[in-house]
């Protein structure tokens, strides 16, 4: 396992992440030990989790590992959210002072732990000052509770913002975004990741294997396994209405092709790609069963060539909008 520091500070972390959404929900408490035992001992030390995954189960699961293994809490990087509601209250939701504040101290009651190393806003809030989100998270920085501070789904206008705001108030900075990310989503490259190259704020996407998709379970012609998130109907987000486009399957055929040539599996080959793109410190990858994540870490220790990267480049294209495509025709990007 290599490690990459996050963005512009000196906090090293694995190249990949382990996302626990899972925890809770299609993993039971022993399955998620026993995932969360496997990836720190090959050498990962960044997790990442949300105080509202299964209704706080992600948080209380991976605390209740953190609470037998002690020692290794200082080796350790641990990324917690908040955003989303928690309740059906009129302030259970959002990025307000009330909000993080309240949510920050039960997460660390859940995870066992007196400080989040990586605190991130799960979403851009329309509705709640600027000002008041970065000022209560800067207080939680000098206070102790986090140690840095990230978004996660803002346009790179709203990033800029929070940065410039961040700068010009002296508040603790985002040190990273975590966009969606992956060969079928690579809309994150026109302005977010070369924002975050240009500010120094480190990349962890956020369903890089899309829901799936891209592992080479789903046949252009064939059923959905039925125990996937397909055929499971689990996720809105993951659905053939919302995945599925004769460009997902460009990208399979790309995929499968790429994976005969090298012996990797299509989801290797799709994490390879996604860790190694301009900008990215380290893929949150998500598993349901060891069997998954061993499969998921074999995308380390090794790289995929240039004509395979094309190949994958060129499946994934998209055609550009305005203005996009206008200025790429006009100007080149300086290296």
């Amino acid at each position: 396992m290599e490690y990459r520091f996050l963005g512009k500070t000196g906090l090293k972390v694995s190249e990949i992440a382990l996302g626990t959404q899972t925890f809770g929900w299609v993993t039971g408490e022993k399955d998620a030990h026993t995932m969360l035992g496997h990836f720190t001992d090959s050498g990962g030390n960044f997790l990442d989790t949300a105080n509202i995954y299964n209704d706080g189960e992600s948080e209380r699961i991976l605390g209740s590992w953190l609470e037998g293994h002690k020692s290794k809490r200082d080796d350790l990087v641990i990324a917690s959210k908040v955003f989303f509601p928690v309740g059906d209250g009129p302030n259970s939701t959002g990025l307000t002072r009330k909000h993080i504040m309240s949510q920050i101290d039960q997460s660390l009651s859940r995870l066992h732990t007196g400080y989040i190393d990586l605190y991130q806003m799960h979403c851009w809030d329309s509705s709640t000052p600027l000002e008041e989100t970065l000022s209560v998270l800067d207080d939680l920085v000098r206070s102790g509770k986090i140690r840095y501070a990230g978004a996660s789904n803002f346009t790179a206008s709203q990033l800029m913002k929070a940065l410039m705001l961040g700068k010009t108030c002296g508040y603790a900075p985002f040190v990273s975004l975590q966009p969606e990310y992956s060969l079928i989503v690579r809309s994150t490259e026109w302005e977010l990741i070369p924002l975050c190259i240009e500010e120094g704020l480190g990349v962890l996407p956020w369903s890089p294997l899309a829901g799936g998709w891209l592992t080479g379970k789903y046949k252009r012609d064939g059923q959905p396994p039925e125990n996937s998130r397909v055929g499971r109907k689990d996720r809105w987000d993951d659905q053939p209405d919302q995945r599925e486009s004769e460009l997902t399957w460009r990208v399979v055929d790309g995929l499968n092709t790429v994976a005969r040539r090298t012996g990797k599996t299509p989801a290797q080959v799709a994490l390879n790609w996604c860790m190694n793109r301009p900008g990215v410190t380290a893929p949150v990858l998500g598993a349901r069963t060891m069997e998954q994540l061993r499969d998921n870490m074999g995308c380390t220790g090794w790289r995929i060539s240039p004509e395979d990267i094309d190949v994958l480049n060129r499946a994934s294209a998209v055609t550009l909008p305005y203005p996009y495509r206008f200025i790429e025709r006009y100007t080149r990007r300086r290296d």
